[in-house]
């Protein structure tokens, strides 16, 4: 006999899927390479107060964790990092994030410091075995309160002594070395760009002192954005380039010319928010294995660089990083929407995949799963956006006869980012609860090219709060979800987006932003340098446009915001201070509406502790119950809501 449903409302369903059970069973995955057979990758771990280690999987299938405690792999160059460890023929270099030096680890030996303690920081490591020496990007926080002054040094590995190979941009990226050890190529841009807008492709000849000479731009500009600079085994140079509106691939050739290798209109790479990105790797001279992305979705395929064709390979993965080929074999990190993000091993030969490491060992019945379903959706000026939708799911319980499941939009960080379909115990905490969940691909997301990624130019906090509007009435429009219970929440820009869709209009009844920014012109005084000019390109020029940032900031119009929300804030968080989620609060608190506020401590830009993580999304969901009036199946810690009504 067929077991019958529960009826029950939409945000009351008991789920599998708890806090508990994201924190307890989940880690991040980084950084997987080989180093000769072996593979490495990086955990980021919530249980261990949101330390990385560095882990390595034998030829032999033995998996060891290579990071002694106290270490934490992590740089704050650029304060979103990356490029924080580099291993060659066993022996490991890394940063420390608590005093950001660099270590040296031999096999079998504990770290020791490269580099005395000091005010750098560095990130992006590359060894120059015939020199023995590191080249990486430096950033000097020597002078207090100025701004950091950033450059590519070497390190020798005998003394530590640091000198300095090239200045004189205001930010470095991708040193690579050629493999006869001969040349260098990096990425350099200046103010106002970020490395999406537009760089420049360096090359230099290196003398047998080390020094640089015949150092030749030889692509990029200020509108052209050059990323992963990647010389062949037979010592070519190939980089991405969106000369053509799309990051495609491109070879450097000998006679000084550059040479497509199959234009596309797919995205080949991602905005370098942090160092060390890999989405292309050599197999051989003549086979590029490459990930590239089209309508929001990634794709892994072999591109002959002879005959230039491109081949599409057959995986179940939807979204692919991490790229490192090892002859036949190559690894990556890959996820889907009904398994957990992990670390993979390819054989190209027989495409057999080999899983290293899941980011969550907890087996979910896929009763319990959501599966996406990519929606195209019309918006301001004629034009369309796109979103991954999530319906609610729950193989336990049916909604009563009639009644739409509330809508929780999400807004992306970055804003340059994308929303892929990839597998989120957090996102299928609320679809199995009964929450419908849109993930927006707004004007300004990458994957669609440069034109969709600078419809955000000047237009922040427009484009993109219309497109997560638009999403949203487009569900209502189709009778998939309630239009009285939209909710809104979104982290870092996201949650400016948030507050700006909760502040200006009042499509969304309630909302949470995550660390997100309320006071444009704060965060275009008070912010790090990697961002400093971000706005200038976002807005507009400060002060010269000073009214602009004043009109689109939310902390200057609480008088328009008329709906509940709900704040989540790292006390540590040099991106966006505290202050502004602080005046924010008293701004809504003074004018009577609900509010909750829930700070923590020692959390930056993001949170990383499985107890504060644990503690934000149980957060939230209680502060929607309150708010939208449903009882819920957990036993969940209440918070204070302040200026609710009792009968709420």
């Amino acid at each position: 006999m067929m077991k019958s449903n529960k009826i029950s409302p939409f945000g009351s369903w008991k789920s599998p899927i708890t806090a508990d059970l994201i924190v307890a069973g989940s880690i991040g995955i980084g950084g997987v390479t080989y180093d000769s057979e072996d593979i490495y990758w990086l955990e980021s771990r919530p249980q261990d107060q949101g330390r990385n280690v560095l882990m390595k999987r034998s030829i032999d299938g033995l998996v060891k964790e290579m990071t002694p405690q106290p270490f934490n792999i992590r740089t704050r160059v650029h304060e979103y990092g990356g490029g924080a460890f580099l291993i060659v023929q066993g022996t490991i270099y890394f940063v420390n994030f608590s005093d950001q030096r660099l270590y040296q680890q031999l096999p079998n030996k504990e770290p020791q410091p490269l580099t005395p303690e000091d005010k750098y920081r560095y990130a992006d490591l590359i060894l120059d075995s015939s020199r023995n020496r590191l080249i990486c990007v430096c950033e000097d926080h020597c002078n207090g309160e100025k701004e950091p002054q950033n450059t590519l040094v070497t390190i020798d590995l005998n003394t530590g002594n640091l000198n300095t190979l090239v200045s004189g941009a205001d930010f470095y990226s991708s040193p690579r070395l050629s493999p006869d050890g001969t040349e260098l190529a990096w990425i350099s841009w200046n103010h106002p760009n970020l490395p999406w807008d537009g760089t420049q492709l360096w090359l230099a000849k290196l003398q047998e002192d080390g020094s640089l000479d015949q150092i030749d731009c030889i692509a990029g500009d200020v509108d052209e954005s050059i990323c992963e600079p990647r010389w062949s085994p037979d010592g070519e140079l190939y980089f991405s380039s969106d000369r053509s509106q799309w990051w495609n691939l491109y070879r450097y050739t000998k006679k000084g010319g550059i040479d497509p290798l199959f234009p596309l209109n797919a995205e080949f790479s991602y905005p370098h928010w942090v160092f060390g990105l890999s989405n292309y790797t050599f197999a051989s001279p003549s086979q590029i294995i490459c990930s590239f992305t089209q309508d929001g979705q990634w794709y892994l395929a072999s591109l002959n660089t002879v005959n230039k064709q491109l081949s599409v390979i057959e995986t179940k993965y939807t979204n692919i990083s991490s790229l490192h080929a090892n002859g036949h074999k190559v690894v990556l990190i890959g996820g889907c929407p009904t398994e957990p993000t992990a670390a993979v091993e390819l054989n190209l030969k027989t495409g057999q995949t080999t899983i290293l490491k899941r980011s969550s060992e907890i087996d979910v019945d896929p009763g319990y799963l959501s599966t996406p379903k990519m929606i195209v959706f019309p918006t301001e000026n004629g034009l369309n956006a796109y979103g991954w939708y999530y319906p609610p799911q729950n193989k336990d319980y049916t909604a009563p006869k009639g009644e739409l499941p509330p809508l929780l939009v999400k807004s992306h960080g970055g804003p340059t980012a994308c929303a892929s379909p990839s597998f989120s115990l957090r996102l299928q905490y609320w679809t199995s609860r009964g929450f419908g969940y849109l993930d927006v691909n707004y004007g300004g997301s990458t994957g669609f090219g440069r034109e969709y990624r600078q419809r955000l130019d000047g237009q922040w906090g427009i484009v993109d709060v219309n497109d997560c509007i638009n999403g949203a009435k487009y569900l209502v429009q189709q009778e998939l979800v309630d239009g009285d219970r939209l909710a809104i929440a979104g982290g870092s820009a996201g949650g400016y987006t948030t507050l700006a869709a909760l502040t200006f209009y009042d499509t969304f009844c309630a909302g949470a932003s995550y660390y997100g920014v309320s006071d444009l012109e704060a965060l275009a005084k008070d912010t790090h340098k990697f961002e400093s000019r971000y706005l200038d390109r976002l807005i507009g020029k400060y002060p010269e446009e000073k009214a602009i940032y004043q009109e689109r900031s939310p902390i200057n119009f609480p008088e328009k915001l008329t709906c509940p929300v709900i704040f989540f804030q790292g006390l540590e968080d040099k991106v966006v201070p505290p202050s502004q989620a602080q005046k924010m609060v008293d701004a809504i608190q003074n004018k009577g509406i609900p509010v909750a506020y829930i700070p923590f401590d020692e959390e930056q830009h993001g949170f990383r502790r499985a107890e504060n993580i644990k503690k934000a999304i149980n957060g939230e969901f209680y502060f929607y119950s309150r708010i939208f009036g449903f009882e819920v199946a957990d036993n969940l810690e209440a918070i204070e809501i302040m200026n609710l009504p009792h009968e709420k």
